[in-house]
């Protein structure tokens, strides 16, 4: 990883620009779920991960409560990535199926992956200010990705956040573009928005999402890079 991407890590990990959020995710970390009783919360802000030379960008909304801020990597140690992983992998996007800890091996090929907003927020809601508070490490990571073509919003909540972004950054005009499984839109910078499910044990148990419909969505992503 080269030293500005460094660079940008260390300040997302230090930030606490976001009382209510730093409140929030701290208390987590000390209150724990039973199931990690005994284990150290990150209990931090989230950086990105993947390769920093990828052309495929999968970005979510905010980290896991006891996912992401529990294990202090993005879209890892819950369901969600459990799901995740398997399609990516079946995908050939990662060398492994499985998201559990930073330090279990796991590699992305052409693909990083990172939240619009680097803390968790009460109730998977931030505020309109944490978000643009939180867009200028956002800004920085697309600006350092150079290679990105496609980036895939993980859910509505994500796609909504990338358009907000995008609105705020790059005098953009929603020209109605919605939410909706595989569409795809171009952005002001010529990169192609693609709304996918989020990979959430809701969506999958009530079969709004599969492992073939989201490797295909995969596979499709794929063949435009």
């Amino acid at each position: 990883m080269n030293n500005k991407f460094k660079e940008l890590n260390s300040k997302i990990i230090k930030c606490n620009k976001c009382a209510r959020l730093t409140s929030f995710r701290k208390k987590i970390a000390r209150e724990k779920r039973k199931q990690y009783i005994n284990e150290i919360y990150w209990g931090k802000p989230i950086n990105g991960f993947g390769d920093i030379n990828g052309e495929v960008l999968l970005i979510g909304l905010a980290p896991a409560a006891h996912g992401g801020n529990r294990t202090g990597r993005v879209f890892t140690g819950d369901r969600s990535a459990d799901f995740l992983y398997k399609c990516l992998y079946k995908s050939k996007m990662s060398n492994q199926p499985t998201s559990l800890n930073r330090y279990d091996g796991l590699k992305l090929y052409n693909t990083y992956i990172t939240t619009a907003l680097k803390c968790v927020p009460p109730g998977d809601k931030p505020t309109p200010l944490e978000l643009k508070t939180c867009f200028k490490y956002f800004k920085q990571e697309i600006n350092l990705l150079k290679n990105i073509k496609v980036i895939v919003a993980l859910g509505k909540i994500a796609f909504d956040a990338c358009l907000t972004f995008y609105k705020k950054n790059y005098n953009f005009r929603n020209k109605k573009y919605t939410f909706i499984h595989g569409a795809r839109y171009k952005l002001p910078d010529q990169k192609i928005l693609i709304s996918c499910y989020h990979p959430s044990p809701r969506n999958v148990n009530t079969k709004r999402i599969n492992i073939d419909k989201m490797v295909s969505l995969f596979n499709s992503v794929k063949k435009i890079v």
